[in-house]
């Protein structure tokens, strides 16, 4: 459900002609929904407590960096999840607390993680090795010791496209599974990282929860491994790629989602983040 409709072959927003907003403000513009972007929010967190999750819900804001619509995110408690240090100054800018603001993504520059660390954010996703190392002599550098968490790679196909999708062997993201047995004595050697979970995304447009259902197993399997190997794991990172029902396809289910994390790592005792973008 959202807020546009059409009423007499007008298009309206809230209720308000969209051809009245263009007389007013001039075109080209945006027009952005306040009252759709509330409810799809207060969905998606009512179905997470429904499932018992207490979840932060951070906005993704590759999908959209408009100051006002983080703004209206943040108003209702959401953190951010960013991807450059120009996302994480706009998220800051909008009034996103640091410790609700999850660096993500491929390709951070030293710079940016000097930015990141000095800011006292969340947590950094760490996406490879070499990024893990830099991350480390940066950290060490400033004197403090930076949460972080590594993106695995699950192996999981996210049956969407083939472009899109992030979370297969032969994709180029994250950090391989049958990998961190090996980076097991590197990361207890980092007196400047502090391992505290793992995080995931496979893919973007996915609308069905099946991938997710493999990906969150797979996880939760890597996350009990870990621990065994002496990682106190407390947060998992549960990345989005929630689709968009272009025609007539039937959307995520929610709810659906809510239940298949509950049934993934319910037993794991963690704190959760999940970004919906």
């Amino acid at each position: 459900m959202n807020h546009f409709e059409y009423r007499g072959g007008q298009l309206h927003a809230e209720g308000v002609a969209v051809a009245d907003i263009a007389r007013a403000v001039g075109t080209p513009f945006y027009c952005y929904s306040t009252a759709t972007l509330t409810r799809h929010y207060a969905v998606f967190t009512q179905a997470l407590a429904d499932a018992g999750l207490d979840a932060t819900v951070c906005y993704a804001l590759k999908a959209n960096p408009n100051l006002a619509v983080i703004r209206t995110f943040a108003g209702m408690g959401a953190g951010a999840d960013v991807v450059s240090e120009g996302e994480l100054r706009r998220a800051l800018a909008a009034g996103v607390p640091p410790a609700r603001i999850v660096f993500s993504g491929v390709g951070k520059t030293r710079h940016e993680l000097e930015f990141a660390v000095a800011k006292g954010i969340m947590q950094i996703n760490v996406e490879s090795e070499p990024e893990l190392e830099m991350l480390s002599e940066v950290a060490a550098e400033r004197g403090v010791r930076m949460p972080v968490a590594l993106r695995v790679n699950p192996d999981v196909d996210a049956g969407t496209h083939a472009k899109i999708t992030t979370g297969r062997k032969t994709d180029k993201f994250g950090v391989d599974a049958d990998r961190l047995a090996f980076l097991d004595n590197e990361l207890k050697a980092m007196a400047n990282v502090r391992l505290v979970g793992l995080a995931v995304h496979i893919g973007s447009q996915i609308l069905s929860t099946a991938p997710f259902r493999a990906a969150y197993a797979r996880v939760a399997e890597l996350t009990r491994e870990l621990r065994r190997r002496g990682h106190p794991l407390t947060r998992l990172d549960l990345g989005g790629g929630f689709g968009i029902p272009y025609r007539a396809e039937a959307g995520l289910d929610v709810h659906e989602l809510a239940t298949t994390i509950r049934e993934a790592i319910g037993d794991l005792d963690v704190e959760l983040a999940v970004e919906p973008g």
